[in-house]
């Protein structure tokens, strides 16, 4: 469809502007925003569409939304600021801060295999409802009771609903306080982001509904078909692929102010993409202001690979730093200093401190994609052309 996009582009970036437009026009874009950093100053900060995908009302500059899984990105600065402060020991037993944790074959789970997926808890015996997963006490009891599925930190699978309660409970834990209540406090308001994980009820009217959609004939979304067993694991109700995406069952209703309102550091956080690439800008550098968020040596450890290989979730090979997805086949970012987060079914965003760039793009057209989103590809591959 043909949009009117706002906002604004620094010149040398009218590049990302045509392939944001293009995205409405071919593939099948909504309602979205996508906003750049570069040396900490914003180059590129747009959006158009409509605030909900099954609406008419427009995408206005501060409508937020839902981003799955790019909210994991955000959330894993909780416990680095912890470790950087000297609060946190990323090589301790996580058991050392929440002694529950080492039943079922965890008692040698150190934080780090914790943050980079290599707890081997991806999944639960049974799933939980969302009142359970929002409930702050249900989900905790459940991956601390649950067997592990692995010897933990000697494979990776990704944790897609689990490490929700994993990393809450962990900093509860370590700190009396919450993964959002921190954000909130010592990131978000410093920094004047518009992004929460656990959405204050005064902020309600500006979350647009986000709905599945399907690619529009000839999109070229089919591009990035998996191949035969990853397409098998998704089907199969028993892999534990299927099962690690069903850690909550049925499926929560995205669109409820109940899930909305949940602190869940997984998959809950709602924002704008100006939120989400000043964050990134603020975890590699200094943005407009004055404000950072991580030291040089935070900055480099969020890059660090952790976890390499085989994904036992994903099947596909995967990339982990501290909670973060680093740069590779399966989930590109600009380039292989990135480091950052994709949310299932389109949006994305990450920090390149080589570029000096950060970067958010969020969508309220949930499309089939897991990690490579063809709508987000397409603006990074015109960000990487302008630079």
């Amino acid at each position: 469809m043909l949009v009117n996009i706002q906002g604004v582009v620094t010149e040398g970036f009218e590049p990302v502007r045509e392939a944001f437009a293009r995205n409405f026009e071919v593939l099948g874009d909504r309602g979205a925003a996508v906003t750049v950093y570069r040396d900490g100053r914003k180059v590129v900060d747009l959006w158009g569409g409509t605030k909900d995908a099954d609406g008419t009302e427009p995408w206005a500059e501060d409508t937020v939304t839902i981003v799955r899984s790019a909210t994991k990105g955000v959330a894993a600065a909780v416990p680095l600021l912890l470790h950087q402060r000297g609060l946190l020991d990323l090589d301790a037993p996580v058991s050392s801060y929440w002694p529950e944790f080492k039943a079922g074959g965890k008692e040698r789970t150190l934080v780090r295999h914790l943050l980079a997926h290599q707890a081997g808890v991806p999944a639960l015996d049974r799933g939980l409802t969302t009142a359970e997963a929002a409930d702050g006490v249900s989900g905790a009891r459940a991956v601390a009771a649950q067997q592990a599925f692995w010897e933990p930190g000697s494979a990776h699978g990704y944790h897609a609903q689990t490490f929700s309660w994993l990393v809450s409970e962990l900093v509860l834990r370590a700190t009396g306080r919450t993964v959002g209540g921190i954000l909130a406090e010592e990131m978000a308001e410093p920094l004047g982001l518009d992004f929460w994980i656990g959405l204050p009820e005064g902020e309600a009217h500006r979350v647009g509904r986000v709905a599945p959609v399907e690619p529009p004939p000839g999109a070229g979304l089919l591009k990035t078909r998996p191949r035969r067993n990853v397409s098998e694991a998704y089907a199969d109700p028993e892999s534990l692929t299927r099962r690690a995406f069903a850690a909550i069952d049925p499926q929560p209703d995205e669109n409820d102010p109940v899930y909305q309102a949940a602190e869940l550091p997984g998959s809950a956080g709602i924002g704008t993409a100006r939120a989400l690439a000043r964050f990134y800008a603020a975890t590699i550098g200094v943005v407009e202001d004055g404000a950072r968020i991580f030291t040089p040596a935070t900055t480099a450890l969020a890059g660090t690979e952790f976890a390499a290989g085989p994904d036992r979730v994903l099947v596909v090979g995967t990339r982990f730093g501290p909670g973060y997805m680093l740069h590779g086949p399966a989930s590109p970012l600009l380039s292989p200093a990135s480091f950052g987060h994709p949310g299932r079914g389109g949006s994305l965003a990450f920090a390149d401190p080589e570029a000096g760039v950060g970067f958010g793009y969020v969508t309220n057209a949930h499309a089939k994609s897991v990690t490579a989103d063809p709508r987000a590809q397409a603006l990074v591959r015109a960000l990487r052309g302008c630079l």
